[in-house]
């Protein structure tokens, strides 16, 4: 079929779109740590069930322990750092900011290549940083009233939402990392899509441990118990999950298979446009000028940076 991976990548930014609402109210209901362990627990789980279809075992492929230990990395940095300050910045500042903040999230991960992987950074790579930034600018800033330019939203949901952004980009770098290693240990024959899933079982495993530990030092135990009875949250959990972590993931990666990576990951950038309407309809975020052209920068810039 002509466009299919076009088409799949497209859907793929609505299914993040999703993630990102989804989470948003999620975080606001459960709390960040609670939806958070949930999450890691239900995307085991589904990987399992992935696995034990597939291979026959629930288990994912085996690698080298020096795979597992930079996949592991990987989760701490990306899911436990990254996505905790991720729900936060939702709390804060909401999805729809969150998610054009996100887009620094490639830039950083090329900027974390060239420091451990020695990739090389073009003039158009560094020209989408700026551009991207400048998009953002124009989103989050406006006119104070003691100064000329400041910021529209909260410090501390901006912070998260970079801290957000930059965890997410190192931790793709150690995936990146990992993958090399797990690909290299394990029969050639195997390696496949199934090995990008197996690698994220490994993050899924220290991003449940990570977050079950916060949870456990700073409130208990108690409100898990308390999502875990609950119908409304249970359901939220579940379809946050699928949408992100399984669905999102799975599709990404097949959407990759059908047109070039650079194609397919500046659709998948479209979710600061696509997010706009659903916030306002949701949660009253109101719609301006500024913030609509401040986000189709912000996409162009991911677009040149892909694209180049």
């Amino acid at each position: 079929m002509q466009y299919l991976g076009e088409l799949i990548s497209i859907g793929v930014a609505f299914s993040w779109t999703a993630t990102a609402l989804l989470s948003e109210y999620g975080s606001k209901r459960m709390g960040n740590l609670v939806l958070n362990v949930l999450r890691m627990s239900l995307a085991l789980l589904f990987g399992m069930g992935l696995f034990w279809v597939t291979t026959g075992s629930p288990l994912p492929l085996s690698g080298s322990m020096q795979s597992y230990g930079w996949l592991l990395l990987s989760g701490l940095v990306g899911y436990v750092i990254g996505d905790y300050c991720l729900f936060q910045c939702y709390i804060i500042i909401g999805s729809r900011f969150g998610q054009l903040f996100m887009t620094l999230a490639p830039l950083a991960a090329a900027f974390t290549a060239w420091l451990a992987l020695s990739e090389y950074m073009t003039f158009t790579s560094i020209l989408a940083m700026l551009v991207t930034l400048v998009g953002i600018a124009i989103s989050v800033l406006g006119r104070g009233e003691h100064h000329r330019v400041s910021l529209k939203l909260p410090l501390s949901g901006v912070l998260f939402a970079i801290g957000a952004a930059v965890c997410q980009g190192v931790g793709l770098v150690l995936s990146k990392i990992g993958l090399n290693y797990y690909e290299a240990s394990i029969d050639g024959e195997q390696a496949s899509w199934l090995l990008s899933f197996s690698a994220n079982f490994f993050r899924c495993i220290a991003g449940l441990i990570g977050f079950t530990l916060l949870l456990y030092y700073k409130e208990g135990l108690r409100p898990l118990r308390k999502a875990f009875h609950d119908k409304v949250d249970m359901a939220t959990a579940t379809t946050t999950t699928i949408f992100g972590p399984f669905v999102g993931v799975g599709f990404s990666l097949m959407a990759v298979q059908y047109t070039s990576a650079g194609i397919a990951s500046t659709l998948m950038a479209l979710t600061p446009i696509i997010i706009i309407l659903p916030s306002y309809w949701l949660f009253r975020q109101p719609i301006t000028l500024k913030g609509i052209i401040g986000a189709l920068i912000s996409v162009v810039g991911v677009s040149l940076f892909f694209l180049a």
